[in-house]
């Protein structure tokens, strides 16, 4: 690395600096305010259980939440390739879940929002191996709606914490 450009590194970390820029994961950053402080509603149905379980590994257990994280789940399915024999070869799962952050104590609300997203499988000739496809794609869209659920609760943190 050449000296100018070592020099562009160091002058954008102190303009970074300068500007209140916080490392989101680093001390004092959003992320530590949240880790371990929010309880998530009992999950009633698989696709629930899958989004608190990544939910979890992302934000820790709480022990004494201090923030509380309800959420709905909508799924829907489309045929995306249909043979001209009316056969359809592959799936594509929508996901939507609308969340709500309230005060434990409080229950005041203190942040919601919605994340919205897709995922594809594809259909075979077995019953066994489609359903197989179609649970590790509902599990895949679950993962992905819940990492942006935590993405937005990390964007936001500040305002509400």
């Amino acid at each position: 690395m050449s000296s100018s450009d070592r020099r562009a590194v160091v002058l954008s970390l102190l303009a970074l600096g300068g500007c209140g820029f916080t490392p989101i994961y680093g001390p004092g950053g959003a992320a530590e305010g949240l880790r371990n402080q929010i309880a998530f509603d009992e999950p009633s149905d698989r696709l629930r259980f899958i989004l608190v379980r990544q939910l979890e590994a992302r934000l820790g257990v709480p022990s004494d939440p201090r923030y509380r994280l309800s959420a709905s789940v909508r799924r829907g399915e489309e045929r995306i390739a249909v043979t001209s024999e009316g056969v359809t070869n592959r799936f594509q799962l929508l996901g939507v879940v609308d969340y709500a952050v309230r005060d434990a104590g409080t229950e005041r609300r203190l942040t919601s929002g919605t994340v919205r997203n897709f995922v594809s499988y594809s259909a075979t000739r077995t019953t066994v191996a489609t359903r197989a496809a179609e649970n590790a794609a509902e599990e895949r869209l679950m993962r992905i709606l819940a990492d942006q659920i935590v993405a937005e609760l990390l964007a936001t943190s500040p305002g509400w914490t």
